[in-house]
């Protein structure tokens, strides 16, 4: 998994003030757990944009005081009007332990039934796996060719090498649906159906009279 880099100034004090004070100057409290005693810290808020804003999954490399700090982000916090990062939680990686991280879908294929007029719905653009550190994906491809209408793959149907989903085997990634236009489609089509049963049923009587005649 590739990994970027955040360079920190460690946090002499973690007291309210200091906090705000952190907020004010643009900077962004963070802490690393695991390891031993908790690492507070601070970082640019620009430091965060190759991390959070973007779609693809990342670890990082936290340098703080000539240290190199390999984790993952754990939490992240902002601020409910300017949207700004207040704080955000780190977690220290071993080569040893395993560790959960989101990692993005990527859906590769065509779809039998979306070729046939279906829709493709997509629970979960992302999922949780657990790993140790060395065989966690960049990404989750699912293919979706085989999926006929009224198809669904589940978690449990994805293959996984080196990892597993912190998820049920039951959950749905994917599914193809039926179209409206397809639904209206085969409404209009019953409709047509009832009409000219109709019409049958009318000239039944119409042919008896006439016969009768």
């Amino acid at each position: 998994m590739k990994s970027i880099t955040i360079q920190g100034t460690k946090r002499e004090s973690v007291g309210k003030k200091s906090t705000k004070a952190l907020r004010d100057a643009e900077l962004v409290p963070c802490v690393v757990y695991g390891g031993g005693e908790p690492l507070n810290f601070s970082a640019t808020e620009k430091a965060f944009k190759g991390l959070v804003y973007t779609p693809e999954a990342h670890t990082v490399s936290i340098e703080v005081d000539g240290q190199v700090i390999p984790a993952v982000l754990q939490d992240i916090q902002f601020h409910p009007i300017t949207d700004r990062i207040i704080h955000a939680d780190f977690y220290r990686l071993s080569d040893d332990k395993p560790v959960v991280m989101e990692v993005p879908v990527r859906i590769i294929g065509r779809s039998k039934g979306v070729v046939a007029g279906g829709v493709l719905r997509q629970s979960f653009r992302k999922l949780k796996v657990k790993a140790i550190p060395a065989n966690l994906p960049d990404e989750v491809v699912v293919d979706i060719t085989s999926l006929k209408i009224g198809n669904k793959l589940y978690v449990g149907g994805i293959k996984a090498e080196g990892y597993t989903f912190v998820h049920p085997d039951n959950a749905v990634v994917v599914a193809v649906k039926m179209s409206r236009n397809a639904i209206k489609g085969a409404a209009a089509d019953d409709d047509d159906e009832e009409e000219v049963a109709t019409e049958v049923e009318g000239d039944a009587p119409a042919t008896e009279e006439a016969a009768a005649e």
